[in-house]
């Protein structure tokens, strides 16, 4: 393909000198790769190639880049002819658009690439995005789900799956991971996030930057990530979606920042803004957070995109007078592409032409943009995301079926285990699976799975029926929802129809043990799924507890995409497994657990609250000045707590239990007193006092006794997830630096004050095992 006219060249040349000139034409033409080395050689960086392009564009082409559309037709098929529809379809092929999102496929891709490529002036590629959450269409276990595993290395690799699948049909770009730290589960978007901790959400955000962007942004296997909601959206007040983010500046940058922080470290391509406002400000309109923070002050490379409209709500909002005024303030801030609302595009040209915006931030914008579409591989080959043959190969595949079946067996977490229900014997035995899930192929793949299949997982059912020795007999009891679910629709849940109790309660009386599968749907969380109440929806209770009045070897499967107040159940029933929604393998996740094939070694990244009274309710809280548990039988009210409940959570942070036991013993400091700048080094010895091999996450976490702000009263500082067989004993060490012992004051200064440290060590946030140590000078 050629240039349409000689004038163009010429023009091109006169502007950019022959080597630029050259270098233009090597990524605009797929037949000219010997002028490309040409152009490699003679430029140093990707800085240069970019200034390079930057230098002959216009200024409606620069503002193009800086605007994001959604797919708006079926891009394989007739163009649009009137209507928004057709401006779209124009902007995109006169150069006003920069990327793309939820276009899909080598077929859809390699079309709407083909648009600009070969009919915009300059044929800048396009960015694809793309919500690629825990999965593409092979799904792993939703994120809540995963950061349950503890296991870095295996959520980096189920990161690197997903991307894998994506980039094979097309998609350059996902809008994951969310980071979001967040205390309150009636925030239906926990489930897209790692849970409470800051130190954990840490780890997760960069294992899943660096499984999605892989050593090599280059590779065909490899998509460029965002962090997002930056910054406080977890902390929506009431955990009532988009609502406002109420928090002080030590909550924001010792618990909201830190994930952010290890993503940008990570070298993450994009940062997306949130719907909330934080301070007053909608985050999408922040100055402080996004030029002052992210861009200045912790040196942030790539670029900054909105939010879905997030610019344009900031009228509705109330902090902008009108669209001009929003993506004033947007750009201004430091957003550099707006997603779907055309702020940018409609207003940015005149307000540079009014002299209200300097045309220096549109450019710095666009080198952002333009420097990760060069890191992606894109002006080499526009269309490198676009092989059909792939694309068959890599979706769907037998190994990235067993790395979501790994994923989802790590992710499950074992809450009680009375009498030793569980694991079941594999002969023998008549078994009873009851719930409206059980059976339920749709709701285990979660929420945020836009590109999956229906209905494409493995049921709780079929999993335990791959198990040939007992006699399974599945009955629902009830439905539990009485439409259609969709991404999109809220649902309608059964609270009145009890007509299949009978049938469930006879086969629960005949049984020698009953599965229960109970919890939410897959639809039931995500984002803007926020609920007042975290009980099991629909008649689910009720079927529970008169299944329980018959038979009470009872095993309660849960199935949720959150926390859930299930202390009736603590209480009755003997055996509980969170299983959550585990993805495309689900039921043969679940099965191998019940059945031991499998020793279960999840713990939890959030805190489950006895009832919903209690949240916002987390771990790493501060002491309060009347703390003090009175002694039984003192008759005194003058304490932090309820009257009418414990203060403990029903399941705290970092719980879970195994079919085999551990002991911890012998944590020693290997000194008593350390200087700011030494390592401490904490050792301690686990056993496996069990029956059966089994993992262990050993966790450590420290307490500040005394400094210039309050200190949580303890703080997740380490873990190890460690292997041990029966009858096997380790000692597992520890080291706690500055980066450890330090905080962030008010300011958001880093401080490491000298002081005296507790340490706890044990198998979750309530370890007793204590030591302690001096820090000097």
């Amino acid at each position: 393909m050629l240039y349409k006219t000689d004038r163009i060249k010429w023009c091109l040349s006169i502007s950019l000198g022959l080597s630029a000139f050259i270098f233009l034409n090597s990524f605009r033409f797929a037949n000219t790769s010997n002028l490309l080395e040409m152009q490699r050689s003679q430029t140093d960086s990707i800085d240069v190639k970019v200034d390079s392009i930057l230098k002959i564009m216009t200024l409606e082409e620069k503002v193009g880049q800086m605007n994001q559309y959604n797919g708006f037709w079926d891009v394989t098929g007739p163009s649009p002819k009137d209507g928004n529809a057709a401006k779209k379809y124009e902007d995109i092929k006169s150069g006003r658009v920069g990327s793309m999102l939820t276009v899909r496929g080598v077929d859809q891709v390699r079309e709407v690439q083909k648009l600009v490529v070969e009919e915009s002036r300059l044929g800048i590629p396009l960015l694809i995005g793309f919500d690629v959450i825990h999965g593409y269409k092979t799904l792993s276990p939703i994120p809540l789900a995963e950061a349950a595993s503890w296991d870095i290395e295996a959520i980096k690799k189920s990161a690197a799956v997903a991307a894998s699948e994506a980039a094979a049909s097309g998609i350059n770009w996902t809008f994951a991971p969310m980071v979001d730290i967040s205390r309150d589960p009636r925030w239906g978007r926990v489930m897209e996030g790692a849970g409470e901790d800051p130190y954990l959400g840490s780890k997760i955000a960069r294992a899943r930057v660096e499984g999605f962007q892989g050593k090599n942004l280059n590779a065909v296997n490899t998509i460029a990530a965002t962090a997002k909601h930056f910054a406080a959206y977890g902390f929506a007040e009431a955990g009532k979606e988009y609502n406002k983010a109420d928090i002080g500046t030590v909550t924001l940058h010792n618990m909201v920042l830190p994930p952010f922080k290890a993503a940008n470290q990570a070298g993450v391509s994009t940062f997306m803004t949130g719907f909330n406002e934080f301070n007053g400000i909608p985050v999408t309109g922040s100055e402080y957070l996004l030029r002052d923070l992210l861009k200045n002050k912790w040196g942030f490379q790539g670029f900054v995109i909105s939010d879905w409209a997030s610019i344009e709500e900031m009228v509705t909002h109330g902090y902008a007078r009108d669209k001009a005024d929003a993506a004033n303030k947007a750009v201004k801030a430091g957003v550099d592409m707006d997603m779907e609302s055309s702020s940018f595009l409609d207003e940015l040209i005149g307000l540079i032409q009014a002299g209200a915006v300097r045309e220096e931030l549109i450019d710095d914008a666009v080198r952002r943009i333009l420097k990760v579409k060069f890191l992606l591989g894109l002006f080499d080959d526009p269309y490198k995301y676009c092989d059909v043959e792939r694309e068959l190969q890599t979706i769907g595949s037998e190994e990235n079926r067993k790395a979501v079946l790994d994923m989802a067996k790590k992710s499950i977490v074992l809450l009680k285990n009375e009498n030793n229900l569980l694991p079941l014997k594999k002969n023998g035995q008549k078994i009873a699976v009851i719930g409206p899930l059980a059976d339920d192929s749709n709701s285990v793949l979660g929420s945020w799975r836009i590109a999956s299949e229906d209905s494409s997982g493995v049921s709780i059912v079929e999993g335990l029926k791959q198990y040939k020795g007992n006699e399974l007999i599945f009955k629902k009891g009830a439905d539990l929802i009485t439409n259609k679910p969709t991404f999109i629709n809220e649902l309608e849940f059964n609270t009145t129809d009890k007509s299949g109790f009978e049938e469930a309660l006879s086969a629960a009386k005949a049984a020698d043990v009953v599965i229960m599968v109970l919890g939410e749907h897959g639809f039931q969380s995500g984002e803007g799924r926020s609920r007042t109440q975290l009980d099991l929806p629909g008649v689910q209770q009720d079927l529970m507890e008169e299944v329980f009045k018959v038979n009470k070897n009872c095993v309660l499967v849960l199935n949720n995409g959150r926390p859930l107040a299930i202390e009736w159940a603590d209480k009755h029933i003997p055996s509980i497994v969170e299983a959550w929604h585990l993805g495309t393998e689900t039921g043969n996740a679940v099965a191998q657990v019940l059945y031991g094939d499998y020793n279960p070694s999840g713990k939890l990244p959030m805190t489950f609250p006895r009832n919903v009274a209690q949240i916002p309710i987390y771990y790493n809280h501060r002491n309060t000045g009347r703390p003090v548990d009175p002694q039984p039988g003192e008759n005194m009210v003058f304490w932090s707590h309820y009257s009418d409940i414990e203060n403990a959570p029903l399941f705290p942070f970092g719980y879970g239990l195994s079919y085999t036991s551990f002991n911890y013993s012998n944590l020693n400091v290997e000194k008593e007193s350390y200087t700011v700048n030494e390592e401490v080094q904490i050792s301690v010895e686990l056993s496996n006092t069990g029956d059966y091999n089994g993992k262990e996450v050993v966790q450590l976490y420290i307490r500040d006794l005394f400094a210039k702000i309050v200190r949580p009263v303890r703080e997740l500082k380490g873990f190890q997830l460690v292997k041990l067989k029966k009858g096997e004993s380790k000692i597992i060490k520890f080291s706690l630096t500055s980066e450890e012992l330090g905080f962030y004051d008010q300011d958001g200064n880093f401080t490491v004050e000298p002081g005296e440290f507790e340490i706890f060590v044990g198998t979750d946030s309530n370890a007793s095992l204590k030591t302690r140590f001096l820090l000097k000078e």
